[in-house]
């Protein structure tokens, strides 16, 4: 099948979970994983009606932008947008400030405050989703539920002025039965809830969970963004 179908046939699936959630398809976001991905898919994509888009690297985002701007994508007026969604070195938050409308895997307070410094030389608001690690799968990133630090970003959150929290992102582990991967699901709507209450300074308003094998389950269990990959541009290439 081709892009244009893949992402129709993901269209009709997220109208159809929303619709069994009681939810309005306006309230889930789509964005297309482009990452390992070349820049002509990600083109495809655009015309077939996809505005956001997830890379996980920077220096990988950077070796296509060149194409994608020649093409008018990811510039004024386009409404196109790029998010960072892979784990991000300390020592990159200065380029992906520059290059991402949003950096969506924040995990440290230090990767904050470098992005709040970069952000601001940058003359821009930063949007910032903060990764969660809810498995013990040593392949996933983010803080504890529990974790000190986890407190400490959100009470100096609000003096970084040049970031504005949009939410809560995780990735749970692999399930082929995805009632096994609910529980994760809903454990982050549940600890977004309860950061909520603690933090009334800031905005909790994003889900960022679910992708290609479960994303179904996600927006029944809240997701407002999901990140889909194999589902619309296939496997990824060979390295």
């Amino acid at each position: 099948m081709s892009i244009a179908e893949n992402i129709a046939r993901v269209e009709e699936q997220i109208a159809a979970a929303c619709h069994r959630a009681n939810r309005p398809r306006e309230s889930v976001y789509l964005m297309a994983v482009s990452k390992t991905h070349p820049s002509d898919t990600i083109l495809e994509a655009y015309a077939a009606g996809v505005r956001l888009f997830g890379e996980n690297r920077v220096q990988e985002y950077e070796g296509k932008r060149d194409a994608l701007l020649a093409a008018g994508i990811f510039v004024a007026p386009s409404p196109a947008i790029a998010h960072c969604i892979g784990p991000l070195q300390s020592n990159k938050a200065t380029r992906a400030a520059q290059l991402f409308d949003s950096v969506d895997s924040v995990d440290s307070l230090r990767l904050a405050e470098r992005l709040n410094k970069a952000a601001a030389e940058a003359k821009k608001r930063l949007p910032i989703f903060i990764e969660i690690k809810l498995s013990q799968e040593d392949s996933k990133h983010g803080l504890a539920p529990d974790a000190v630090e986890l407190d400490a970003l959100l009470e100096k959150l609000p003096d970084l002025t040049h970031l504005e929290l949009r939410g809560l992102m995780t990735v749970p582990p692999y399930a082929d039965d995805l009632e096994q991967v609910r529980p994760y699901f809903r454990q982050l709507r549940q600890l977004r809830d309860a950061l909520a209450q603690r933090h009334p300074r800031l905005t909790f308003d994003g889900l960022s969970m679910g992708m290609s094998h479960d994303f179904v389950v996600a927006i029944e269990e809240g997701a407002t963004l999901i990140r889909i990959g194999t589902a619309i541009f296939g496997a990824r290439p060979a390295a």
